[in-house]
């Protein structure tokens, strides 16, 4: 009798450990990306162009053009999203909302320091020794820094809420699909949440950031763009979702997977 209880003891230690571990692993990829993707994403890249194509040209309304231009933090934003419902499925949607608001308060935290090492005064030796590019022409390298790293107070409010409000309505719309389709068919459950909350996603940040110095039309053309581009990355992840879980099945053992799958679909909103 001791020694099965000893044993389950140890089942229990092992089983425990390997959930702080596997949260932890997921916690970290979602800030950690969330935070590049803040970061970089100051940076306007031309997909057509990345892919060789020319510009898209796309006319909508007000017959305003658009190309598929998007933020650098685009790449990385699926990623966040990917792990996050990874995270519902395993720990529920308080698991969510706990890394959420985590990752927005360290996001707030970086644009901070960010403001205060723009403010901070550059030295002659820093602007001197930087003042070259690789062909030899001059520059001003603390305005460089101040372009690349500054952002508006609208753009970082707009950011944070609308990461905040998609990340809560994708945790909620997993959790429900979760009571419907039971165990069963996470790529639907994932996919649905992401799909939804990314459309609101795609238009909060921008209203927020830039209206009214954007016309209604567009800002509801930007967010169309927007909005194609991660449904299509979204359908593209569905493999990646299950790579994922199985590279976390497999670490945590299908006993050990059930029974972590079970306690989140039990915890309540």
């Amino acid at each position: 009798m001791q020694n099965v209880n000893s044993f389950e003891v140890n089942k229990e230690i092992i089983y425990q450990t390997k959930k702080k571990n596997l949260y932890f692993l997921l916690g970290a990829v979602v800030i950690t990306n969330a935070l590049m993707a803040e970061m970089i994403g100051t940076k306007i890249f031309s997909l057509e162009k990345t892919l060789g194509f020319a510009p898209a040209q796309i006319r909508l309304f007000a017959d305003f053009l658009l190309d598929f231009n998007l933020t650098a933090g685009v790449i990385l934003w699926p990623v966040v999203f990917v792990c996050s419902d990874i995270i519902n499925e395993y720990f529920g949607i308080k698991g969510v909302r706990q890394i959420s608001f985590i990752t927005a308060g360290l996001i707030l935290y970086a644009f901070i320091t960010i403001a205060i090492a723009i403010y901070l005064k550059p030295s002659d030796n820093w602007l001197e020794y930087n003042s070259v590019d690789n062909n030899n022409q001059k520059f001003n390298i603390n305005f460089a820094f101040e372009k690349i790293f500054s952002q508006s107070n609208r753009i970082i409010a707009g950011s944070l809420t609308a990461f905040i409000i998609a990340q809560i309505l994708d945790a909620y719309i997993f959790y429900r699909l979760r009571k419907i389709t039971g165990s069963k068919n996470i790529w639907l459950r994932a996919t649905t949440s992401t799909l939804i909350s990314q459309f609101f996603d795609s238009f909060i940040v921008l209203f927020i950031a830039f209206y009214p110095q954007f016309s209604f039309a567009e800002i509801l053309s930007i967010g169309i763009i927007n909005y194609i581009y991660k449904f299509v990355v979204a359908i593209i992840m569905i493999p990646v979702l299950y790579l994922i879980h199985f590279m976390i099945e497999r670490y945590l053992g299908y006993e050990f997977s059930k029974r972590m799958v079970t306690e989140a679909g039990h915890k309540t909103i």
